[in-house]
């Protein structure tokens, strides 16, 4: 069965940058609370013009570079802020890149959906479906945050991350990515939700007035679910590689919050030194936050890398990448 390798890689997040000492200012929050709470330190903020399609064509224009050109034949967007409800954004975002017959979709994973987006492709690959697949996780979170809850409004930013994968020629070549545990628990939907907007509650008056269409957190309950999820996940991957946990080079998980890296980091038993952290500059991307991690690396080939991740749903996933040359990127 073909193995899929990753062989470029490209990001973009929008120009703005919303520190937490500007949130500060009409929110009942500060600098402190914001950075000891979740880590988070600044996020990037999409403006009125720019929607979720806009970063997707970018970041897949610069993996599609970083992968040396060329044309793929599926393009999946992973994405839970989707430019419309209907149709899924996949098919512009191809049209835009000069791709406008291909097959193109949307995946919803919410925070997992990079990973499912990664199982998606590498099942298409494999069974020959395509031959080359550009995935872009791009969200625009703030969209879907009451800007006037500090629960919420601190934690979210907007960007889009993309890797173009083709068929590994060897289990063992560089970008080879998999095998993969994926799961989830819907009946503890309502924990991470945006309650109204979709044929269960659609908007009214009523519901906007209420704030239902903006996205509601029980943190606590989703704080132990991901760390649970996350690691339980993690080491069924690892099984199934049959490997463990000292032979991962770096662990880049879900970009939530640094609490939740740590604690996954920490029952897993992944020293300080191999954990991979940049939510400080991003905030939490949703389905983006992996591929943005994932482009700060600085690895050699053939390193070995756990993703792990933990989204609305509930829904979680992980999986293994030894590490691509993406010197060019």
């Amino acid at each position: 069965m073909r193995r899929a390798v990753i062989e470029g890689i490209g990001t973009s997040v929008p120009p703005r940058v919303v520190t937490n000492e500007e949130m500060a200012a009409h929110l009942d929050t500060t600098d402190e609370w914001v950075r000891t709470r979740t880590g988070i330190e600044q996020r990037h903020v999409a403006d009125p013009d720019t929607a979720t399609a806009d970063l997707a064509v970018e970041a897949g224009a610069r993996a599609l570079k970083s992968a040396g050109g060329g044309d793929v034949d599926t393009v999946i967007v992973a994405t839970t802020t989707p430019d419309r409800l209907c149709p899924s954004t996949g098919p512009e975002v191809a049209a835009r890149l000069g791709l406008p017959k291909v097959a193109a979709f949307d995946v919803d994973g919410a925070c997992a959906g990079f990973v499912y987006g990664l199982a998606t492709a590498a099942g298409l690959l494999a069974a020959e479906a395509a031959e080359r697949v550009l995935l872009i996780g791009a969200e625009t979170m703030t969209r879907m945050v009451d800007p006037n809850d500090r629960t919420t409004a601190v934690l979210f930013g907007d960007g889009a991350g993309a890797v173009v994968l083709r068929p590994a020629t060897s289990d063992d070549e560089p970008g080879a990515v998999g095998p993969f545990d994926l799961g989830s628990d819907g009946d503890l939907a309502e924990l991470l939700a945006v309650p109204a907007g979709g044929s269960r509650r659609p908007a009214d008056a009523d519901t906007f007035s209420a704030g239902d269409h903006y996205l509601k957190m029980d943190g606590r309950e989703v704080y132990r679910q991901a760390c649970r999820r996350m690691v339980e996940s993690s080491r069924a991957v690892l099984d199934r590689a049959g490997v463990t946990v000292d032979d991962v080079d770096r662990l880049v998980g879900h970009q939530a919050n640094a609490r939740i890296l740590d604690a996954v980091a920490n029952g897993l038993g992944v020293p300080e030194e191999r954990r991979v952290v940049n939510v400080a500059r991003y905030g939490n991307t949703s389905a983006a936050s992996i591929p943005l991690a994932l482009a700060d690396l600085e690895l050699t080939p053939g390193q070995l890398v756990l993703l792990t991740a933990f989204g609305a749903g509930l829904s979680w996933g992980s999986t293994l990448v030894l590490w691509p040359d993406l010197s060019t990127a």
